[in-house]
C-alpha cells in the first residue's frame, strides 16, 4: 500500500488481486449480454456520470469473490498505518461499474458516506492526444481528485493516470472528475464504491 498526501487528505492506492480483477471482468461480460440482469441492476440514474453504462454490483457477487472483503481490509490498513485509527465498522453502500467510451466524461462530483475509492479494470492502449499538440499536461481519460483552491506550496489537485489493477482509497466528500477521451473504441472500465465507518472512526482528530 503507498499512501500519499498530495494536499490534506491522504489518499491510499492498493493493487487489486489479479482473480479479482477478472471474477469482476467476467461479471460485466455477463451482465451485458443479459438484458434483463442490465436493467435490474442498471444504477446510471444514482451516479453523476454521462457515460455508455453504470451498474450495481449485486451483494452475493461481492461476498463470492473477496470483493468486500478486499475493500475493507484494505480501507482498515489505510486509516490505521496512515492515521493511527482503528475501524471498528465497514460498511459498503454500494459498489457499481462504470464502463466509459469516446467523448464520455464524469462531471466534478463527490460520493456519500465517509469513504469512497475507484479502480481499473480496463484502460485503453491510447486516450488520443490533445487538440493543441504542444500542450505539456495530458488529462485524457484521466481522474482528478480535487481538494480546496491553490495555495502557496499545496496544489489543490491530484491527477491519476488509470492502469489496470491499481484501486484508490479517499474521502467520500473530495470533489473529483474524469476528463473524456478520443481517438479510440476501446472501453474504459472502472469499479467504485461508498462506505460508512462508525462515528469515532469518521471524527476529526
Amino acid at each position: 500500500m503507498e499512501i500519499s498526501k498530495p494536499f490534506g487528505p491522504s489518499i491510499a492506492k492498493v493493487i487489486i488481486p489479479e482473480e479479482i480483477i477478472f471474477s469482476m471482468n467476467n461479471y460485466v461480460e455477463e451482465i451485458i449480454t443479459n438484458k434483463k440482469k442490465s436493467n435490474d441492476l442498471d444504477f446510471g440514474r444514482n451516479l453523476a456520470g454521462n457515460v455508455q453504462q453504470e451498474f450495481r454490483l449485486d451483494i452475493e457477487f461481492m461476498k463470492k469473490n473477496n470483493w468486500a472483503e478486499f475493500l475493507g481490509k484494505s480501507c482498515q490498513k489505510w486509516l490505521l498505518e496512515g492515521h493511527n485509527i482503528s475501524l471498528k465498522k465497514f460498511e459498503i453502500i454500494s459498489s457499481w461499474i462504470v464502463r466509459q467510451f469516446k467523448n464520455e466524461y464524469n462531471p466534478i462530483h463527490y460520493h456519500g458516506g465517509q469513504i469512497s475509492g475507484v479502480g481499473y479494470l480496463k484502460v485503453p492502449k491510447d486516450m488520443g492526444q490533445t487538440i493543441q499538440k504542444n500542450k505539456k499536461v495530458q488529462h485524457n481519460g484521466k481522474l482528478v481528485l480535487i481538494d480546496g483552491s491553490k495555495k502557496f506550496l499545496c496544489n489543490p489537485t491530484y491527477i491519476i493516470t488509470p492502469k489496470v489493477g491499481e484501486f484508490y482509497f479517499f474521502p467520500s466528500y473530495m470533489m473529483h472528475t474524469v476528463y473524456p477521451f478520443s481517438d479510440t473504441t476501446e472501453e474504459r472500465r472502472s469499479v467504485s464504491f461508498n462506505a460508512k465507518i462508525d462515528d469515532d472512526s469518521a471524527k476529526l482528530k
